[in-house]
């Protein structure tokens, strides 16, 4: 077999066609995921939504544009045999310590109570602000009602004790616990 010239021309092509597999490998690979990993998070929201709100039978689903901030809460009423027992709220921050959203469900009773929280998507520091996730900080909001109780950390007036070394991540899931009792209420008082 004759050896094969090294020239710019060869070098291209050979460049040209390592990208092209790799390319094509790449989007098999994601298209072989994408419905496995969408499943996956369907059911995670769907055990966030049970965990946050009292058991249902059928769940009616929508979004609503928040007063602040760029996206939609997505909305999750829970009836049980026609009589509405909660709703669930997905909602978010963008003011967690990483970039990356800090996102909750957050189910509220009929009447505004929160019946639970549950973290959905954080990327805060290990051991820090990943305590967010911890029942000894989500616990703070149980059956709390945001009109009588501050949903800020205390250091900024409020009722919730922050995680020692992650106030800047306790802030966030407070911001993203207003923004759904916000939306909550205004949606509330839109529908009387």
């Amino acid at each position: 077999m004759a050896k094969v010239e090294s020239s710019f021309k060869n070098m291209v092509i050979t460049l040209f066609i390592v990208t092209l597999i790799a390319s094509l490998s790449l989007g098999g690979i994601y298209n072989l995921t994408k419905g496995p990993i969408a499943v996956a998070k369907k059911k995670a929201q769907e055990a966030a939504i049970r965990e946050v709100i009292p058991e249902f039978d059928e769940l009616k689903t929508f979004s609503v544009a928040p007063d602040d901030g760029s996206d939609s809460l997505v909305f999750n009423q829970g009836f049980k045999a026609g009589e509405l027992v909660g709703t669930a709220i997905l909602s978010y921050s963008l003011k967690g310590y990483d970039p990356t959203p800090i996102k909750l469900m957050v189910g509220f009773l009929p009447g505004g109570v929160i019946d639970n929280t549950q973290v959905v998507q954080q990327k805060e520091t290990p051991g820090l602000g990943t305590k967010l996730e911890t029942p000894e900080f989500r616990n703070q909001f149980v059956n709390k009602n945001p009109k009588e109780f501050i949903l800020k950390v205390k250091n900024d007036g409020g009722d919730i004790d922050a995680i020692t070394a992650a106030t800047i991540s306790s802030r966030a899931f407070c911001e993203a616990v207003e923004r759904a009792y916000v939306s909550y209420e205004k949606y509330t008082e839109d529908q009387k």
